[in-house]
């Protein structure tokens, strides 16, 4: 056997030299190339992570930066503090809501959510008729994020907005300020804005004097408890003395009623109305005419309750007593005036009966003795020549002559040729009967004692207690007798001024008041009682204020009394203080 070299032997599996080389260097590349892939992807999932990472880190601290921010004062954020703020009730003596805060609706939109605002308009429109569209339009328009389309909307109102499916609108809560009684006492409580801010009344009185605004500003109002704010008025006695007036001016076809229930030991006004008024939840412009309050702001000549003051002048001047002896003849001339009486007695007539017959001449003849000046002066102490004032404002300035003397200090004896207010006339009155102690009239809770604190005597207790007795006989045997109400004991004036007409006195064209006290044995209620301009109607014998305003004054007395704890006395008490003189 021929061996042949080992050069040439190889088994058939054996690959060459080369061969291996190849592979051992395609297994490396290859592993090579797989560690470059993985390496990649495990840096681009690294950055990928790193990236959301820092995203939601950034979303994360701008989010925290929001929170700890303060208000930017943009409109959305400035309107929280204003919609959500409340305001105390305001309550009457016996604790009877006047007025409180109801939740509401306001509809919102966001300007940058939407792109068609005639979509939105056209959807609103129907939902909201009186909503102003080309304002809302300009609004939509806008690159803000909240303006606001309607404030204070109702329940469905608000589901048919919900039902429309309208894109970029939305509701937030507000407080709406709400009067329960409606027209009753709206002068008196008056009126707040869109926001809840008081504008007049007692509602801008409580801002001012409680730093309510300041609280509403700041956000507060929701996060304090704020306890009922108490007037002096009774609601009872304020809803039936307005029921009367309006009877009262629709039966006499006036113009307008006013009436005033007075504490006369404390200055409290326990009711005061003037119609025609205005329902505060639903309130006309200012310059409607339902706006004016005329007990308070307007100023009259009260006619011949003024009579009152001037026997109470004499009285107190010393130069005339209840036995004094007045002649009223004739008529007083003035140059062309002339002064008579309109039912004149043509006799001397006692101080009693200058009252009781309600002489212009009389009463002429008492200023004229007691003089021009020492008039002005005993006037003015009684608050009756300067403008009065209450928690509401609003007060009107008398008118009072240029120069005092003469023919104008006799006119003003009887109630012409000078105005004043219907409230000025009541308080003044108080200080007749009271004693003598002019009080200031007051919308908030007064006891006695706090009273006589702030009070000045303007005639002494004798004087007082002779204009009771006058008060009293008037209303018996004189012209008060139509407000009589069994008793109760009512001393009562009536005044019939003539209204000026062009310039003129119309004969035709009163403005009557009724003056009355009660009970006169004890004095604790004024009421006073105006009517504008009363026609003469069927089954009533005249227009003066003996047939008009004088009922209707009665017919509060005889309500409202047993609601003020005032018991009749039907014994002999009742004449007990004429018999004294």
């Amino acid at each position: 056997m021929i061996k042949m070299p080992s050069l040439f032997l190889r088994k058939k599996s054996d690959k060459p030299a080369c061969a291996k080389q190849s592979e051992q260097v395609d297994s490396t590349v290859f592993q090579g190339t797989a560690k470059k892939r993985v390496g990649l992807a495990r840096s681009r999932v690294t950055v990928l992570t790193a990236a959301f990472v820092a995203v939601y880190a950034i979303i994360g601290g701008r989010l925290i930066h929001y929170s700890l921010a303060k208000e930017d004062g943009t409109v959305a954020r400035a309107a929280v503090p204003y919609t959500l703020a409340r305001r105390p009730d305001i309550v009457d003596r016996n604790g009877a809501v006047m007025a409180t805060d109801v939740r509401m609706m306001s509809l919102y939109a966001n300007p940058s959510m939407i792109t068609s605002p005639d979509d939105v308009l056209e959807a609103l429109k129907p939902i909201f008729p009186e909503l102003d569209v080309s304002r809302a339009y300009r609004l939509l328009k806008s690159k803000g994020e909240f303006v606001w389309l309607k404030r204070q909307i109702t329940p469905k109102q608000q589901s048919q907005v919900l039902a429309a499916g309208v894109a970029g609108v939305g509701f937030r809560p507000e407080v709406h300020r709400f009067y329960p009684g409606g027209p009753e006492a709206a002068h008196i409580l008056g009126l707040v804005d869109v926001d809840n801010r008081g504008l007049s009344g007692i509602e801008r009185y409580m801002d001012k004097t409680d730093g309510i605004s300041s609280l509403m500003g700041l956000g507060l109002t929701d996060s304090i408890e704020m306890k009922p704010f108490e007037i002096s008025l009774d609601l009872r006695v304020e809803s039936i003395m307005r029921d009367i007036l309006v009877k009262g001016m629709e039966k006499f076809e006036a113009l307008g009623a006013t009436g005033i229930v007075l504490d006369a030991n404390t200055g409290e006004i326990v009711a005061l109305a003037s119609v025609p008024d205005f329902d505060p939840n639903n309130p006309p412009r200012a310059t409607d005419p339902r706006m004016l309050n005329h007990a308070i702001t307007g100023v009259y000549e009260m006619g011949s309750t003024f009579k009152a003051f001037t026997l109470a002048m004499g009285l107190e001047s010393g130069k005339f007593t209840l036995d004094s002896l007045v002649d009223a003849k004739t008529p007083l001339y003035f140059g062309s005036s002339r002064i008579n009486d309109d039912h004149a007695q043509n006799r001397i007539l006692t101080y009693p009966e200058v009252f009781t017959y309600s002489s212009n001449i009389g009463a002429s003849r008492i200023a004229a003795a007691v003089g021009p000046d020492y008039q002005k002066n005993f006037l003015e102490d009684l608050g009756l020549l300067n403008r009065i004032e209450t928690e509401i404002g609003g007060s009107g300035t008398p008118q009072k002559p240029a120069k005092w003397g003469g023919v104008f200090s006799a006119t003003v004896s009887f109630g012409q040729g000078i105005t004043t207010t219907p409230l000025q006339t009541a308080v003044a009155a108080a200080a007749l009967i009271n004693g003598g102690k002019l009080i200031p009239p007051t919308f908030l809770p007064r006891t006695e004692a706090q009273a006589d604190q702030i009070a000045k005597h303007v005639v002494s207790e004798d004087t007082s207690n002779k204009m009771r007795y006058l008060l009293r006989l008037n209303g018996t045997d004189g012209s008060g007798r139509n407000g009589q109400v069994p008793g109760y004991r009512v001393g009562a004036k009536t005044g019939t001024s003539e209204k000026i007409i062009d310039g003129k006195y119309a004969y035709d064209h009163n403005f009557n008041a009724f003056l009355a006290a009660f009970p006169m044995d004890d004095p604790q209620y004024v009421v006073l009682v105006t009517i504008d301009d009363p026609k003469k109607v069927e089954g009533v014998p005249g227009r003066t204020a003996a047939w008009n305003a004088g009922p209707m004054a009665g017919e509060i007395i005889r309500r409202a009394a047993p609601i003020l704890g005032v018991d009749p006395d039907f014994g002999e008490k009742g004449d007990g203080l004429l018999a004294s003189y």
